[in-house]
C-alpha cells in the first residue's frame, strides 16, 4: 500500500478531501461572524419579474426592511406609448437583516439566492443604499422621463412607422417633434414624428443617472 506525502492512507487521504469538500459547501452558508453581526444590507437575486413579489414576501412574512428601488418610465408598445413601472436594478433587490436571517432570505418567495463572492456572502455598505434611498421620496416607483439626444435609438409607438426602429438626428423642442432616420423597407427614411410617439431604446442606468441627480437636487430645494 503507498501512502502519501502526509502520512495518512490513500483512504483517510479520501476521507478527508470529502470532509473539505463539505466544509467549503457549507461555508457557502452563514458563517458565525455573519450570525453575530449587526444588521447589514444584503443584495439578494430574484426570480425574474418576480421583483415586486419577492419585495412584499420579504417585508410582509419576514418582516425585514427591503429597498427596491423602481422607475416610471415611457415604453412604445403596438398600444403606442405607454407609461411602465420597472425596477432600478432588474432582478435585483436590497434587504437588512441579521446574519441569521439569512435562511429566512434565501428561502423566501420569490427569490433565487443572494450575492456572493466565492464562499462569502456580500454585504453592502450603508452609505451606498443611503445614496440610492435619498433619490427616492417614498417605496412608490419615481417619474423619470427618457434622456432623448441626438443618436439616441428610439423606437416608433404610433403612426404608419409603428414598430420601426430608428435614430435621432434632430430635437425640436419648439414644436416638441423630433427628426428621425429610419430603415424602412430596406431603405434610409428621414422623418419628423411627435415626441411622445417615440422611446427611447436600451435605457441603461447611466443614462438615468443624470434624471436620479435632478430629482435628488429637487427635494432637498
Amino acid at each position: 500500500m503507498s501512502w502519501s506525502r502526509t502520512g495518512r492512507s490513500p483512504r483517510a487521504q479520501s476521507g478527508v478531501q470529502s470532509g473539505n469538500l463539505i466544509q467549503r459547501k457549507n461555508n457557502l452558508g452563514i458563517s458565525e461572524m455573519q450570525v453575530m453581526a449587526l444588521p447589514a444590507w444584503y443584495c439578494a437575486r430574484t426570480q425574474p419579474k418576480h421583483e415586486h413579489i419577492a419585495a412584499a414576501g420579504l417585508s410582509r412574512n419576514c418582516g425585514f426592511e427591503v429597498f427596491h428601488p423602481r422607475l416610471r418610465m415611457e415604453r412604445a408598445t403596438q398600444r403606442g406609448v405607454v407609461r411602465v413601472v420597472e425596477p432600478l436594478f432588474p432582478g435585483y433587490l436590497f434587504v437588512r437583516c441579521l446574519g441569521k436571517g439569512l435562511n429566512d432570505v434565501r428561502y423566501s418567495i420569490g427569490i433565487s439566492g443572494l450575492v456572493h463572492f466565492g464562499m462569502r456572502i456580500a454585504t453592502v455598505p450603508d452609505p451606498v443604499v443611503d445614496e440610492l434611498k435619498s433619490c427616492f421620496q417614498s417605496q412608490e416607483a419615481m417619474a423619470v422621463e427618457d434622456h432623448m439626444y441626438e443618436g439616441a435609438e428610439v423606437t416608433v409607438a404610433e403612426g404608419p412607422f409603428i414598430g420601426v426602429h430608428g435614430i435621432v438626428v434632430r430635437l425640436l423642442p419648439a414644436r416638441r417633434r423630433v427628426q428621425i432616420l429610419l430603415d424602412f423597407l430596406g431603405r434610409a427614411t428621414l422623418t419628423e414624428v411627435d415626441r411622445k410617439s417615440v422611446s427611447v431604446e436600451n435605457t441603461t442606468l447611466a443614462d438615468l443617472m443624470p434624471a436620479l441627480a435632478i430629482s435628488r437636487r429637487a427635494m432637498a430645494a
